[in-house]
């Protein structure tokens, strides 16, 4: 099952047109004006062969919610995820060692500076 924030979406709050362009854009994470210039010179290239699917795309693919992200970052993090799912999980499993060696730090701190902590926890064991 897709997540909202993974799929792909006319956006018709920056469209010019229909919301292909600036949905691909949008999903992608690259400037909206850069996907409208590749379409219009795909379409001089193929003779007006992507005009089909873009009207196809135009009619099927569904308006992009309103709220579906809540902050800038939040959609930066989505397109990253969009774009390379396993970086971005290493990129996340890295950050919770960091999380996990921080805490692992504070906890052996607070355990060996603080003997009654110390002979509490060996009683628990």
């Amino acid at each position: 099952m897709n997540s909202p924030r993974t799929t792909l979406y006319r956006d018709k709050a920056n469209a010019k047109l229909l919301g292909v362009c600036s949905g691909i854009a949008d999903y992608t994470g690259v400037n909206a004006i850069w996907v409208r210039l590749g379409a219009i010179a795909l379409t001089f290239l193929t003779g007006g062969m992507t005009i089909p699917p873009y009207l196809i795309m135009g009619v099927l693919l569904n308006k992009k919610p309103q709220h579906l992200y809540g902050e800038p970052e939040e959609q930066r993090y989505w397109q990253r995820v969009r774009q390379s799912p396993q970086r971005t999980s290493r990129e996340i499993r890295a950050r919770m060692r960091d999380v996990d060696r921080r805490l692992a730090e504070v906890e052996s701190f607070y355990v060996n500076s603080n003997p009654r902590l110390s002979a509490e926890i060996e009683q628990l064991r």
